[in-house]
């Protein structure tokens, strides 16, 4: 959490958001109110928010990670966009930046994420699995580093393993991957594998998968388990290094 963020949440009247992200953005003060709510109805979070501050409230929504990453401050746009009341459009909105899991799990083995990289999510409940899949091949094929968001859940079972079937088509099971799981929070387990290791049930929704390049490395670290980076070069034809 940036210390802009822990500014805007202490000085906030109101605090909106995911209830389990809620929790964890507290402790608040007896004088806040909190509007916690179920993870599935974001634009009815965006629209109450812009309720409150079209009124001089000071509120905050909270997200994890980086709220424009697969998160709240792509609703509070839409919802902006959509109104066509002045009062909410003349509200002083600000997108606060976190860090995002990608980056939190690439910190804690090295840095999978220095050369070109591109942030995937694998749930199909906001677009279609062939949408997926098509982007997941084009991503692969131009061998960047993957990470993946969202890779499983209970009603999603087959959609990590139809993922890792597309992958391996493309890269070498050697291939460096590393799961980051709870990052940032007291069960945080970090492993690191690879692409022919892999299984769909090392990995829940609470996991992040960074799938390496055709680069990326992996190096025992003194205190055990493994260094993983990306190389910020990359071979160029013809030239001898």
């Amino acid at each position: 959490m940036a210390p802009a963020v822990k500014e805007e949440l202490r000085r906030a009247g109101h605090v909106i958001g995911y209830e389990a992200y809620v929790r964890m953005a507290g402790p608040f003060r007896s004088d806040q109110v909190i509007h916690a709510s179920d993870n599935r109805v974001e634009m009815d979070r965006a629209r109450h928010a812009f309720q409150l501050a079209a009124t001089g409230e000071h509120v905050v929504v909270v997200s994890s990670g980086d709220p424009g990453i697969f998160a709240m401050a792509t609703a509070i746009m839409e919802a902006l966009h959509l109104s066509i009341d002045p009062l909410w459009h003349g509200v002083d909105l600000a997108v606060l930046p976190g860090i995002s899991v990608a980056q939190a799990a690439a910190s804690r083995v090295g840095a999978p994420l220095g050369h070109d990289f591109s942030i995937l999510s694998l749930s199909d409940n906001l677009k279609p699995w062939p949408v997926i899949l098509n982007r997941l091949d084009h991503a692969v094929q131009a061998d960047l580093v993957l990470a993946l968001y969202n890779p499983i859940s209970k009603a999603r079972l087959r959609q990590l393993g139809e993922a890792l079937a597309l992958l391996r088509r493309h890269r070498a099971p050697e291939t460096v991957v590393v799961l980051g799981r709870d990052v940032g929070r007291p069960a945080e387990a970090m492993t690191t594998t690879t692409l022919g290791e892999l299984r769909p049930d090392q990995v829940d929704m609470r996991t992040v998968v960074i799938v390496g390049s055709s680069e990326t490395r992996a190096f025992p670290r003194a205190q055990g388990g493994h260094w993983v980076y990306t190389p910020r070069w990359y071979p160029m034809p013809g030239l001898n290094t």
